[in-house]
């Protein structure tokens, strides 16, 4: 009979595989019979088309061992008394206060209730159902494992939904940063899997999601992958149109369809959004690894997390893009008053990335070397107010020539001083103060050691760097060790020593900028 009491005899033990995609189950007991009877009761249980995977542990310290080891068991059927009188309580204490786990399931059998109260172990350990042997008959068993396997999916669902709203709050903070793109699309598509009940182990295997840009044509050729995980991970960058292995003809298809019908296409188990906006870029969202089902409501929140992550990707997008234009901007200005047409804009460009290395090294925050990267293109900004042919003469400088050179960092700062914005503050400082000398001997205020703003002094070395290594009107240009050992003979003279400490540790990547 099916209600006949599970461990009233010996029975054997059916050899079961251990299978993917299932619920897994840690068994403790020191009774043999009593693993082979509760996987034989529970053979055949299939929750969420998933069935159940057997461990068993025959000690506390077994127990202790698997759960540290395996950290996705969903339920564990834990025996209170083995090696000890109180292993199976300290089985569940370790679980709870150790190992942090607030996720499994803990279900207490006993054969001797006298021996752990029901009462008192309830009160004192953080169990979550308590249960005698001599009355755990197989449909009880099957009850007891199915309420706690559906508890067990609704804590993890809702950690994976906390998750998400994690990554989506962090991007927030900084949420136009070139780096929040991916994140916050990561943290929506989390969201949204977790809402809809994709399972782990299908989104997984099943291209989980991806975005793909699909400009206003009404085909897949010039679709490109902003965003993915899973099998199209790999793909990120390319076109649809060279992945045919990953993007299959049925795939293709459905995409086609969801671009000409401008709708959200289910086929299976997935679905493919086509996203839009006021704006004329549009998108394609999909996720693989739905339920069986999905509720009209469900569809409907679909539909609505389809138009905000098309919103947000055009706001982040179009922010990028003035960014980049900004910077290519600022970088040929900069090449324009360098006058240096052997060497167009190059010299802007390897400062600011020599800048980039050294803020970096030096320990500045993300922030400050981004805002010394955009201000240090307009260091020489002052030599616009320079003629020609003081800027290109060959022969030595006279000194009422060299008096008029002298001049020209504080005619960069006269141009660059009274703007609120903060980067044209930090560049008005930078052209000023990149001149100066760590002991004083600079121009044009003499300025001496900590004094001069560390941003000056980065762009100081940075700048000396690149002209030696740079072929000029009046030199040929050096070789890097060349370089390297005037900027070591200069350090605590014209250099900040911390500064070309940095640089020797890290002289090949400074290198790297000219291969």
């Amino acid at each position: 009979m099916v209600d006949d009491f599970l461990f009233a005899g010996d029975t054997p033990e059916p050899k079961l595989e251990r299978l993917g995609g299932s619920w897994k189950v840690l068994i403790v007991d020191d009774e043999p019979e009593v693993h082979a009877v509760t996987k034989l009761a529970l053979s055949d249980f299939n929750f969420q088309d998933k069935k159940l995977e057997f461990i068993s542990a025959y000690s506390g310290k077994e127990a202790k061992d698997i759960m540290s080891e395996e950290n996705d068991i969903a339920i564990v059927l834990l025996d209170v008394v083995m090696e000890t009188d109180d292993a199976g309580l300290k089985v569940a204490e370790f679980i709870r206060s150790e190992m942090k786990n607030d996720r499994v399931r803990i279900i207490l059998r006993t054969g001797q209730p006298g021996q752990a109260p029901e009462k008192q172990v309830i009160i004192n350990y953080d169990i979550n159902d308590y249960k005698s042997k001599t009355e755990l008959t197989a449909q009880k068993l099957f009850t007891v494992v199915m309420s706690g396997l559906r508890s067990y999916r609704d804590i993890k669902s809702l950690e994976t939904s906390q998750a998400g709203l994690k990554k989506i709050i962090a991007a927030s903070a900084d949420i136009f940063s070139v780096q929040s793109m991916e994140q916050f699309i990561d943290g929506v598509m989390q969201q949204l899997t977790s809402v809809l009940g994709c399972g782990e182990e299908q989104t997984m295997f099943a291209s989980n999601s991806f975005l793909v840009n699909c400009g206003l044509n009404e085909t897949t050729e010039s679709l490109k992958i902003i965003a993915a995980q899973g099998k199209f991970h790999t793909a990120i960058g390319k076109s649809l149109a060279d992945v045919p292995t990953i993007v299959t003809g049925e795939l293709q298809s459905a995409f086609n369809q969801a671009i000409k019908t401008r709708s959200i296409i289910y086929q299976d188990n997935f679905f493919i959004a086509y996203c839009h906006s006021k704006f004329s870029t549009n998108s394609l969202l999909f996720v693989s690894g739905l339920p069986a089902a999905i509720s009209q409501t469900k569809k409907d929140l679909v539909e609505l997390f389809a138009h905000n992550v098309q919103i947000a990707y055009e706001s982040i997008q179009l922010k990028v893009e003035l960014e980049a234009s900004q910077v290519e901007l600022l970088e040929r200005l900069g090449g324009a008053w360098e006058r240096r047409p052997e060497d167009f804009g190059c010299h802007i460009k390897r400062v600011t990335a020599l800048c980039r290395m050294l803020a970096t090294w030096y320990g500045l925050t993300d922030s400050e070397v981004e805002l010394l990267s955009k201000a240090a293109p307009l260091h020489d900004i002052g030599k616009i107010k320079l003629t020609e042919p003081l800027l290109t003469q060959d022969d030595e400088l006279t000194e009422e020539q060299w008096k008029v050179v002298k001049e020209y960092p504080n005619q960069g700062y006269e141009i660059l001083k009274d703007s609120d914005r903060e980067m044209l503050q930090i560049a008005a400082i930078i052209t000023k103060q990149h001149h100066e000398r760590w002991d004083g001997q600079g121009y044009p205020e003499g300025l001496k050691g900590r004094d001069i703003h560390i941003y000056a002094r980065i762009v100081t070395i940075a700048d000396v760097y690149d002209s030696l290594r740079s072929k000029l009107a009046y030199k040929n240009p050096w070789t890097h060790l060349q370089a390297l050992e005037y900027l070591i003979a200069e350090k605590g003279k014209q250099f900040d020593p911390a500064l070309i400490e940095l640089l020797i540790k890290n002289a090949e990547q400074f290198d790297s900028v000219f291969n």
